[in-house]
């Protein structure tokens, strides 16, 4: 049974349109798939059928132990996008309810290399001198956590010193213990250094990230 209606269909593929360039979604499962792998498989696999310029890579997590290593997996389910080259985008869980019209975007912006932010933005990124590490906790019912993860995967998206993870809280939920998740999008940049929550607009949520330090860039927004 498909996980996407036929009006769902209609309209998702109207929407995959858009991608410009070949896409290929690296996926990590295991041989006997959780309830949340097994979701995720068949999500890829309708999405592949509905856009001919995507391509879905499987790898068994541990087998496959070389290619998670170097795509810096260490959990499953786990989505990483290619496009002209492996970004530092990432979805661990099932994009699914609110967060899988950011999926869509996401797949826009890897399919043409860019991502819509400010001449500020784009100056603050090119600064950053070490790497940036976003964890973004959400849930599918949060109505504010795709802004988050979309402006996450943006920066991503155009720096190669920044990798930007949608995390599902409610799959992992050792890690929304471990970063003390009480409200969602909760955002964890370089494991704990800096910490925040909401879908915050571009100024603010890059302002967060200048707390890391003189080290990521002098202030675009001061």
């Amino acid at each position: 049974m498909s996980l996407l209606s036929e009006r769902d269909r209609a309209r998702v593929k109207e929407i995959l349109a858009k991608v410009e360039g070949p896409v290929t979604l690296h996926y990590f499962t295991q041989d006997f798939e959780c309830e949340a792998c097994k979701v995720t498989h068949e999500l890829l696999d309708e999405l592949k059928e509905l856009a001919p310029k995507l391509s879905v890579k499987v790898y068994e997590f541990k087998e496959g132990e070389g290619e998670a290593k170097r795509l810096n997996v260490d959990k499953i389910p786990a989505v990483v996008l290619e496009g002209p080259k492996v970004y530092g985008v990432r979805y661990f869980g099932v994009p699914s309810g609110y967060e899988f019209s950011a999926f869509l975007e996401d797949l826009i912006d890897a399919g043409r290399g860019a991502s819509d932010v400010s001449a500020d933005t784009k100056a603050w990124l090119k600064s950053i001198e070490k790497p940036i590490h976003i964890q973004v906790f959400v849930t599918p019912t949060c109505p504010y956590c795709p802004r988050a993860v979309r402006m996450a995967h943006k920066l991503a998206f155009l720096s190669d010193k920044v990798t930007a993870d949608m995390v599902s809280a409610n799959e992992f939920p050792h890690l929304s213990v471990k970063y003390r998740v009480m409200a969602v999008p909760k955002i964890v940049v370089n494991e704990g250094e800096v910490e925040f929550e909401g879908g915050l607009p571009e100024a603010a949520f890059v302002e967060q990230l200048r707390r890391l330090g003189s080290d990521t860039g002098p202030s675009m927004y001061t």
